[in-house]
């Protein structure tokens, strides 16, 4: 029978996940997904997020079908705009300049 480890799979690379996971105590594997995760014309940021999990738990879940997978997707909206991930550095600077001293919200 496998270990719990190997039964448990967070598919993110999020370090924030992971520190959160081993905070929760449990004990788990990475194995990140490589699903697209492109904005395109999505205009529901809470059924994107959710579309985005579902898509990397079931891309993982396939490589390890004996596993447990925990999986999400979070977005950052301002101005009814979904924010993608910035692709350099000058990019975030620009989004966090976007963000600052603004409402928005952040939907996981």
């Amino acid at each position: 029978m496998p270990s719990l480890k190997s039964r448990l799979i967070l598919a993110s690379a999020s370090p924030r996940r992971k520190v959160l996971l081993e905070q929760a105590g449990f004990n788990f594997v990475v194995k990140p997904s490589d699903v697209d995760e492109s904005i395109g014309d999505q205009k529901m940021p809470a059924a994107h997020a959710r579309l985005l999990a579902e898509k990397k738990a079931a891309t993982v879940a396939q490589r390890h079908p004996d596993a447990y997978i925990i999986a999400a997707d979070t977005i950052v909206v301002i101005d009814d705009r979904i924010l993608g991930k910035p692709d350099s550095d000058g990019q975030a600077r620009v989004m966090l300049k976007c963000l600052s001293g603004k409402t928005h919200d952040v939907i996981t």
